[in-house]
């Protein structure tokens, strides 16, 4: 496996929440657009919470990953 550089770091992570975005809220971009109807969403709260959920156990695993190199 490849060793992953600092300035890789903030493209992966931005993939990875882009990720979860995608899959638990639904979103088609984390881009702001400047424009209220784009830029602001309503999702349930069982939605916010899967996605809470897929980014701490993505941290959990970066954390147990670094922790063994």
């Amino acid at each position: 496996m490849p060793r992953r550089t600092k300035t890789d770091l903030p493209a992966q992570r931005d993939a990875l929440l882009m990720k979860i975005a995608e899959r638990h809220l639904f979103l088609d971009t984390l881009e702001t657009r400047n424009a209220d109807t784009l830029d602001f969403n309503e999702h349930a709260v069982w939605a916010v919470r899967s996605a809470l959920e897929a980014a701490f156990e993505a941290g959990r695993r970066a954390g147990t990953a670094g922790a063994q190199s």
